[in-house]
């Protein structure tokens, strides 16, 4: 019991002392500074470093019967009776979109804002102006804030006060962050609607940053297919491990809390050897994929009843002998097959949090390994506990063996998904998306005759009579083998978009007849048709020149044939009207794929200056060009550009609402116009 409390104690200190902090950080960091103009005028400038993925609302004015978000507002203190203000506030470059909640059009500022306004003195006794901020910062919740500045005339600078200073009821001990913004262009007009942002600043985030950011990214790993059939193992484990619920509840703190070590440790040592990119390669590697393929059809074949994955007697024999420490080696064994196995499907978000937190520095790798394995392994933890809650039911139930049996099945079905990566990398069309559907059609079939009793395996009990559960789960097995028949001529199957290989990879790609291509005008040299019979190129020089030959902006897609976030986005949110027609008429398509095992010439080989690997096959060249310019080693990444290289909106990642993927093109079509 005192170890159980030790663990205990660890993980309870390590989870409420990072979500304290996490609570604390301020979306905005607002600066300011003073500059001159003549004797009596002054120009005061405010500039707010605003994190990723918030916005803060501009100074624009809405009708007065709208609901509508808050603006910013700006009080002057002693106002007319010291100084005038000269004109309107003049604001750095803002957005606007359509927000369905207030059915109007919002005006924003992300990434950054500034706002000047000229000042002119009333009196030449002056020393101070200050200034009360009142604004709105918005993500998926909106906090009111408020900042307040004074600017010293004498020594021209502006800072950022407490409210005790503010109102002078505690000196300046301090200037903070004097910022310099003389060049800053003056626009005439006080809003300007869309970004004219052609290239975003990168944005220092603290390590809490890192480590929020990592921790709903290992939440969104539970939801891989190579996550998901982990949990099987875990519950045979824990069945075979656990005597009681108290054993069972500390073999699963122990499971959790070696998770988080072993993810932080080997995250560490891989980046330090191998790179952030090695992992991205790893998730895509042939072998690897195959290996898994094999593993998962071994795991299949155990839980539907063909034999049983033990540790060998040597081990069982030394758990004996020193019950505890057998136990906890054992455990850290289970955890580490997890780490190890996961890595094909976490291996992208693993090495996009490796990128990003290796830029910042110091701990922040650390920090955003510990965030990533703290979500992984909380849902494992608890869903650990129940076998302690399985052993204490009657042994003689064959529900559990059913359940075991379940699980094989669907182990079974993953299991093509790998050896479909490995197809698909290789580009072989031994598995097109027909066969895949074929197997999958046969898999959940025979499951379903399974659930309905009417196969018996190995281990089951005689079934005499069905649950109506049991009936449930088989009519939902039907209605999912069903829904999967007409993809073998065409359907898109959106319900499990990026699973099987796209509607491109199969025998017939534009449906059954259909003829190859759709339109009969010439594809321009280095071209293809994509998805949704998009001209696409696979090369990024070409690509770019031919949107200058066209005079349209170039969109580049980071992507990989394995990639099943990059097939979700092209089934479900490419093919919405709006989106297709941009695709195919407004841009210029470029897709790189970060997967592509064809070798370079010889001669365009190199060591790569951000990873220090050689640069060997296509693939590599696009994950390395991808890391050095953009930072970001997840797939899919989207980037529009103008002819100059130049980004014309900040790039995006897997976006499901095609809503708003559509609002992002849109943004870069309109800027680059």
């Amino acid at each position: 019991m005192d170890r159980i409390k030790y663990y205990v104690t660890i993980i309870t200190i390590l989870c409420v002392s990072f979500l304290g902090n996490a609570q604390i950080f301020n979306p905005v960091e607002w600066s300011a500074s003073l500059t001159q103009e003549d004797e009596e005028t002054y120009i005061v400038t405010f500039k707010g470093e605003i994190e990723d993925e918030w916005h803060v609302y501009s100074m624009h004015e809405y009708p007065e019967d709208a609901i509508a978000p808050i603006p910013l507002s700006l009080g002057f203190t002693a106002k007319d009776s010291l100084y005038t203000l000269v004109g309107k506030a003049i604001e750095s470059k803002t957005k606007t979109s359509y927000n369905d909640t207030f059915e109007l059009d919002e005006t924003y500022f992300v990434h950054e804002a500034i706002i000047k306004q000229k000042v002119k003195l009333t009196d030449a006794q002056t020393t101070q102006i200050k200034v009360e901020m009142e604004y709105q910062v918005c993500k998926e919740v909106c906090l009111s804030e408020v900042a307040y500045f004074i600017f010293d005339l004498e020594k021209k600078t502006g800072s950022v006060v407490d409210a005790a200073v503010f109102e002078g009821k505690k000196e300046e001990t301090e200037q903070i962050k004097i910022i310099e913004t003389d060049n800053f262009p003056v626009q005439e007009d006080n809003i300007i609607s869309e970004s004219n942002s052609t290239e975003t600043p990168e944005q220092q985030k603290g390590i809490w940053t890192i480590f929020i950011i990592a921790f709903f990214s290992g939440f969104a790993a539970l939801l891989t297919p190579c996550v998901f059939p982990m949990i099987p193992m875990t519950v045979s484990f824990f069945t075979k491990q656990s005597k009681n619920r108290a054993v069972g509840i500390r073999n699963a703190f122990l499971y959790g809390f070696f998770i988080i070590l072993i993810y932080v440790v080997l995250g560490g040592i891989v980046t330090r050897i191998f790179g952030a990119e090695y992992l991205n390669e790893l998730s895509t590697s042939v072998g690897f994929n195959l290996i898994f393929f094999v593993l998962l059809i071994v795991f299949a074949a155990s839980f539907l009843g063909a034999f049983e994955i033990m540790l060998p007697n040597s081990w069982a024999n030394k758990v004996d002998r020193q019950a505890d420490r057998g136990g906890i080696i054992g455990i850290f064994f289970m955890a580490l097959a997890l780490a190890i196995v996961s890595f094909s499907c976490t291996g992208p978000i693993v090495g996009t949090l490796l990128v990003e937190a290796t830029s910042k520095g110091g701990i922040a790798p650390i920090m955003g390994m510990l965030g990533f394995s703290l979500a992984l392994a909380i849902p494992f933890m608890l869903f650990a506990m129940f076998p302690g809650w399985m052993n204490s039911l009657p042994k003689s139930g064959g529900w559990l063996n059913t359940v075991k049996v379940v699980l094989g099945f669907l182990e079974l079905a993953f299991a093509f998904k790998f050896l479909s990566n490995a197809d698909l990398v290789l580009q072989l069309h031994w598995l097109e998306r027909e066969m895949f559907l074929a197997i999958w059609i046969a898999v959940f079939g025979i499951l379903g005759f399974y659930l309905l009793g009417k196969i018996r395996l190995p281990h089951d009990s005689p079934i005499e009579k069905i649950s109506v559960g049991r009936l449930f789960m088989a009519i939902v097995t039907f209605v999912f083998t069903i829904y999967l028949i007409p993809g073998l001529w065409g359907a898109p199957l959106k319900l499990i978009s990026g699973f099987p290989p796209p509607l491109s990879y199969s025998e017939s790609p534009q449906g059954i007849g259909v003829s190859y291509p759709v339109s009969k005008e010439a594809l321009p040299e280095g071209a293809k048709y994509a998805e949704h019979n998009i001209v696409a190129f696979t090369d990024y020089q070409q690509g770019l020149t031919y949107a200058k030959k066209v005079g349209k902006p170039a969109l580049i897609d980071f992507t990989g044939f394995a990639c099943v976030n990059c097939r979700k986005m092209e089934e479900n949110v490419w093919v919405e009207d709006k989106v297709l027609q941009l695709l195919k008429n407004d841009v210029v398509l470029i897709s790189l794929y970060v997967d592509y095992k064809e070798e370079l010439p010889e001669s365009e080989q190199y060591i790569s200056e951000t990873t220090g690997r050689k640069v060997k096959t296509i693939g590599n060249k696009w994950s390395d060009f991808q890391i050095k310019k953009y930072k970001a080693n997840a797939q899919p990444y989207y980037v529009m550009i103008d002819h100059n290289e130049n980004n014309l909106s900040s790039p995006v990642g897997y976006t499901p609402d095609a809503k708003e993927f559509y609002q992002w093109l849109k943004q870069g079509v309109n800027k680059f116009k």
